[in-house]
């Protein structure tokens, strides 16, 4: 796996005249982990971006700061609700030599036969998954070929998935990912729709930290009169 690093700067400027600093295109951020003091910094907006679109929130990311590196994983990520652009992040510093839960998301690629050639409906039942190991073993994100779903009513498993030997698996191998569903009537689609989804459940934080306090001012995304300059 390559290694993902990323340039930081301590900064002094904190709370809410931290928009300053986004408008230099700087993303303000603060580091913390377990038995480590935290860090207020800085880091280049285009840096971020590219760094957290190769790593999100589940591989390492080294951030240098002064000349160091600190392994990290990114966590709380903020954005503004209608550029969409960074507005704060949190790194929480991890150590190697310890194991980790994170959530990896699933990436679904190639075509089913059993789709395009025999009308079936691709129903995927599971985003990400839970897993157990070493931060730096830690992929981004894991492959789901649905290239091999040539019938009706095939499936993937969790037990079919290509995980490293290195990683514990936190669910059951038998659960279904991903299933070819036979066609259906519109009138049965139509019945489908109007049945009441099930509230989803509360998103489960895998890894407990504590947050800086002085931090949660200059994350709470801006007003319409405090928002960042464009």
């Amino acid at each position: 796996m390559q290694k993902v690093t990323l340039q930081a700067e301590t900064r002094s400027i904190i709370g809410r005249q931290v928009k300053s600093l986004r408008r230099q295109g700087f993303v303000p951020a603060v580091v913390y982990g377990h038995e480590f003091k935290p860090l207020s910094i800085q880091v280049p907006l285009k840096d971020f971006e590219r760094v957290y679109a190769e790593a999100g929130e589940s591989t390492v990311v080294y951030l240098n700061v002064n000349g160091q590196d600190h392994p990290t994983i990114i966590h709380d990520i903020v954005r503004d609700a209608l550029s969409d652009k960074f507005l704060h992040a949190d790194f929480y510093k991890v150590r190697l030599d310890e194991k980790i839960s994170a959530k990896i998301q699933l990436n679904f690629i190639g075509e089913s036969p059993a789709v395009k050639g025999l009308g079936g409906i691709l129903v995927k039942n599971i985003s990400e998954i839970e897993v157990e190991g070493f931060p730096q073993d830690l992929p981004h994100q894991i492959d789901v070929d649905i290239s091999g779903m040539a019938e009706l009513r095939s499936h993937i498993q969790i037990k079919d998935l290509p995980i490293s030997t290195k990683l514990e698996v936190k669910a059951e191998p038998e659960a279904i990912i991903a299933l070819i569903q036979e066609p259906i009537s519109e009138e049965e689609l139509k019945a489908q729709l109007e049945t009441p989804a099930a509230a989803a459940p509360e998103d489960v934080e895998v890894i407990k930290k504590e947050k800086p306090e002085e931090e949660v001012a200059e994350e709470t995304p801006a007003t319409p009169a405090e928002k960042p300059e464009k």
